[in-house]
């Protein structure tokens, strides 16, 4: 099977339980094959951790869940250094960090201390516990989660964390017929316990090689450069995207046409990908606020406003 007929098979199988919501899905693959991390944001009860089990069932790789409170603290996700009484030394304890795929459950939840110590994991790859650096289980990703209509016991993330995730997706009611067959699926017992691997790890990281060799030419590039430019030339934005997030858009496109089965991006790649990936990294200005302005609107002005390569 080629990794073209794989990705598709690992996107359906976590379609059997996740339904109705093949966007979400493939954005999710996105982010994942591409190397990046993902923010879910959305009411409770509409499957953010389905969704994130779904995934790491469909894998033959580690999960590892934090559920975080007020009171997790750093060493919850990163692991401590115990003091081995037989021996006379210290011995990493791992934490929740070293597995695969990460669920940071209501990440919002916890305190800014706790929540700066998944940083240095998303953007490096490692952690470091008492002056030791530990590298983490590849492939790796991270899908946190947060309700944003509970303001009471939350502190919001800063936006050097947003910045960190490569896409923010928001999954939304099912209409009605998507209610109903997920309560079909539901009597039929197609339940998460059902859910089989269908890859390994190590096909995840091939096709993150296959992925970053997809062509992008030049047109392309300065597409993909006008929309990040024209955020940052936005006056209703005190804070535009950053090359961080350039380079999110880059690789998201590289993906979304690997799962399209093509060996080079269009355009279209990148628009379909830009809001997800743009979208929360941009602050809004105290005018345009005052003004009760919508940021995602504003967006989506400007990526119809740039000119498309031909």
């Amino acid at each position: 099977m080629d990794n073209y007929a794989l990705a598709e098979q690992l996107k359906e199988n976590i379609n059997q339980v996740f339904v109705g919501k093949e966007e979400t899905v493939e954005n999710l693959l996105i982010c994942f094959l591409s190397g990046g991390h993902v923010l879910l944001e959305d009411v409770p009860g509409v499957g953010k951790t389905t969704l994130a089990l779904a995934l790491a069932k469909s894998i033959a790789c580690s999960f590892g869940r934090i559920q975080f409170t007020p009171d997790t603290l750093p060493g919850d996700v990163t692991g401590v250094s115990a003091y081995n009484m037989k021996t006379g030394e210290f011995v990493y304890q791992p934490g929740a960090v070293m597995n695969q795929v990460i669920l940071a459950d209501e990440i919002n939840r916890t305190s800014p201390k706790t929540q700066s110590s998944l940083l240095e994991a998303m953007a490096e790859g490692q952690v470091t516990v008492d002056g030791r650096i530990y590298s983490l289980p590849q492939p790796f990703l991270v899908i946190a989660t947060q309700n944003p209509v509970e303001f009471l016991g939350t502190y919001p993330l800063p936006e050097a964390q947003l910045d960190r995730f490569m896409m923010r997706l928001s999954i939304g009611y099912p209409d009605r017929e998507q209610e109903v067959r997920m309560a079909t699926l539901f009597l039929q017992g197609k339940t998460l316990e059902k859910v089989k691997a269908v890859c390994r790890g190590e096909d995840i990281l091939t096709m993150r090689r296959e992925i970053s060799e997809v062509v992008v030419k030049e047109a392309v590039l300065g597409y993909i450069e006008d929309i990040v430019r024209a955020t940052r030339q936005e006056e209703r934005f005190v804070l535009g995207a950053s090359p961080r997030a350039m380079l999110a858009l880059l690789r998201a496109s590289q993906a979304r046409a690997f799962l399209q089965r093509r060996g080079f991006v269009k355009p279209d790649d990148v628009k379909d990908v830009a809001m997800q990936v743009l979208g929360h990294r941009l602050i809004l200005s105290s005018e345009a606020r005052m003004r009760k302005e919508n940021r995602e609107k504003i967006l989506k002005s400007l990526i119809l406003q740039v000119r498309i390569p031909i």
